[in-house]
């Protein structure tokens, strides 16, 4: 065990959980535990939607897909950037000026059905369980590598630190964490950039040459195919990653931390540049450590590669730059995890809770219990399942639940918004089509099904090719959505103009 890690994340767990002491006295109400009463302003929720983005499979992921597949590694990172000009453009305004809590309460805003409700809220669990394992994965590979424990046990240690954040400190504790891990990283990402550029004596062609060199792969480390050969497969990755974060639950339920949609638009301004200088940092990570590191040396460490910026940050700054860098990654996965539960717990307990079972006859101080009970829930749910996917890569499964929000999520926002006929059956049809479909078509790829034993967890031929199947599944969705409005009569033309209205400026 490393002293100067330990001391470092003992730091670290002790500034999240100094704020969160501080947050919990002043997290009373049910506005207060779900969106910070609305009380950050643009630079601050720009730095915590960017803490929220910025997750263990961007730092860790990211960086070993880069180190041993090259350039289709870098596809995560282009994904991710462009992403957000589809919030920015499209989702960011209106959600704010329609939503409350939960991504159900903005659908609902035109269809007041508790079926939808139920729908969006299950959409989002699911979304939140596959988004909670990759970041358990990563923090359980990171916290075995440095402090030399088993993997179980740094699962069950995150997993209690996280709960313990939302359990008691609710979106105000869960923000400030976001918002010192996003600089943390960015700190510690242009220190190791910067370090890499030095060795390469600041000079981009001479690094170009010199990876191609390193890698077993030669000349194609900087070309598209190493790891995805079928051009569909890239495409659906890229689908997925594109449209998924205009339907993440944990990303939309910020931009109810803001007092108006004004703030809401800066607060993505601010994120996304925070965000494009990230991933634009990534490729140095990825390419440092295929050359310093290697490899062998990245897939003995961890099979999936995810420990490769915490190597690379070994070999250039020795033990005490490795263990700051474990330490803000330890950060950035309690950040995000916590940021996952709220969104988890608050489709529970809100809109499960609250608004079908209760109907909203439902107290201040019930739906704030309802909440810190439905936190343990989602938690340990999400501990469970981690324990299980130890050798999968945190890229990948994160690319899965961005699948699922493409798929069920962003057809259903975007008709509600823009779409005159939309109506309570093509609501319910799409979210249905598109979550089921992604899932099944999830169930039957090489990630679940593989012929070499090890490598997926059923041994076997997989149905489907596609590493991630966005390219299918999206489509399903927004079809879904749009044959469950014309096969069923009913219309209600008078609350699209109201939601139109709401939707471009706020009025209520």
């Amino acid at each position: 065990m490393s002293i100067t890690a330990f001391i470092l994340f003992v730091i670290i767990v002790g500034i999240t959980l100094v704020i969160t002491y501080w947050a919990a006295k002043r997290t009373k109400t049910a506005s207060e535990f779900y969106t910070a009463g609305g009380g950050l302003n643009g630079w601050q929720n720009g730095l915590a939607i960017a803490g929220d983005y910025l997750s263990a499979a961007s730092f860790l992921g990211i960086a070993g897909a880069i180190a041993l597949n090259g350039f289709d590694g870098f596809f995560y990172s282009i994904g991710y950037l462009v992403a957000y000009l589809v919030v920015l453009y499209i989702v960011a305004e209106p959600l704010r000026n329609l939503g409350k809590y939960t991504l159900a309460d903005m659908i609902t805003a035109r269809f007041n059905q508790k079926k939808i409700r139920a729908v969006a809220a299950i959409n989002t669990i699911a979304i939140v369980i596959f988004y909670m394992i990759a970041q358990l994965v990563g923090a359980g590979a990171l916290i075995q590598l440095l402090l030399g424990i088993d993997y179980w046990i740094a699962v069950l240690i995150v997993g209690i630190m996280m709960t313990i954040y939302v359990l008691f400190g609710g979106m105000t504790a869960t923000s400030w964490v976001q918002i010192i891990k996003a600089a943390l990283l960015m700190l510690g990402t242009v220190i190791i950039s910067f370090l890499v550029l030095m060795k390469f004596h600041f000079n981009l062609f001479n690094m170009f040459t010199e990876v191609k060199n390193a890698t077993p792969h030669g000349e194609n480390f900087l070309h598209p195919g190493i790891k995805y050969k079928d051009p569909i497969d890239t495409i659906s990755i890229t689908l997925a990653l594109v449209l998924g974060t205009a339907g993440l639950p944990h990303i939309l339920m910020r931009f109810f931390t803001v007092k108006d949609a004004k703030t809401a638009r800066s607060s993505v301004a601010v994120a996304t540049w925070v965000v494009g200088l990230f991933y634009i940092l990534t490729i140095f990570l990825g390419f440092g450590a295929a050359a310093f590191v290697g490899s062998e040396k990245i897939i003995q460490a961890n099979a999936a590669g995810n420990m490769a910026a915490p190597l690379l940050a070994q070999v250039l700054g020795g033990d005490f730059l490795m263990s700051f860098v474990s330490a803000v990654a330890f950060a950035t996965i309690l950040a995000v995890v916590a940021g996952l539960v709220l969104s988890g717990a608050s489709a529970f307990a809100h809109d499960i809770y609250g608004q079908i079972i209760k109907k909203g006859n439902i107290t201040e101080k019930q739906q704030v219990s309802a909440a810190r009970y439905s936190c343990i829930s989602v938690a340990a749910l999400s501990i469970i399942l981690a324990l299980f996917a130890q050798k999968m890569n945190v890229a990948f499964l994160v690319s899965l639940a961005f699948c699922v929000a493409a798929s069920a999520n962003l057809p259903v926002i975007l008709f509600t918004i823009y779409w005159k006929k939309f109506n309570t059956a093509g609501a319910i049809t799409g979210m249905l089509s598109g979550l089921a479909s992604s899932l099944i078509l999830v169930i039957i790829s090489p990630n679940v099904i593989a012929p070499e034993p090890g490598t997926a967890i059923i041994v076997g031929k997989p149905l489907i090719s596609l590493t991630n199947p966005a390219i299918i599944s999206v489509p399903i969705g927004f079809l879904g959505a749009y044959l469950g409005t014309v096969l069923s009569p009913k219309r209600d033309d008078k609350k699209f103009a109201e939601v139109t209205v709401k939707a471009n400026t706020g009025l209520k």
